[in-house]
């Protein structure tokens, strides 16, 4: 009953480890700071303002919304095996069929990598970027081992 969802095993799973450390600091910080506003916002003197235990909690509220938004950056993902290859971004994801896919590489100056498709099409990969290093070097082997492997095979294997 259900079309996208399965219990594929990825031969690959990679996600980009400086970005996921930045984006999680991002969000303690930004969380830290609306914890610190709201602890500050009803103390001191008479400012003139009423602030009231309400605008306390919404400022944490706005803190935990916005550290989830940014949250967010960190589900960049390239899975790729004998079903194929995926592809998640920021919003969105993206499944492709091997016979679909040309290759993966680094545009000259970009900042990640990206899915060659036809007709000069590509898919941008934000999980294997260029200030990885090493890791993104490693990934980038062993997708092209796997596309070595899966892409002579029509469809896939669902």
């Amino acid at each position: 009953m259900t079309a996208h969802t399965s219990t594929t095993d990825w031969d690959l799973e990679v996600q980009s480890v400086k970005m996921r450390r930045w984006v999680i600091i991002g969000a303690a910080v930004l969380m830290l700071g609306h914890i610190g506003a709201a602890l500050v916002l009803r103390g001191g003197d008479y400012t003139g303002a009423n602030l009231r235990l309400a605008d306390q909690i919404a400022m944490i509220a706005i803190g935990v919304v916005l550290s989830g938004f940014t949250l967010m950056y960190a589900r960049p993902r390239l899975r790729a095996g004998a079903a194929g290859v995926e592809v998640r971004k920021v919003f969105g994801e993206r499944r492709l069929d091997w016979d679909e896919v040309r290759g993966l590489s680094f545009e000259h100056g970009g900042p990640w990598a990206r899915l060659e498709l036809p007709h000069d099409e590509y898919v941008p990969v934000a999980a294997l970027q260029v200030r990885d290093g090493q890791h993104a070097v490693e990934a980038v082997d062993s997708f092209r081992e796997l596309h070595a492997r899966y892409g002579g095979l029509v469809g896939g294997a669902d």
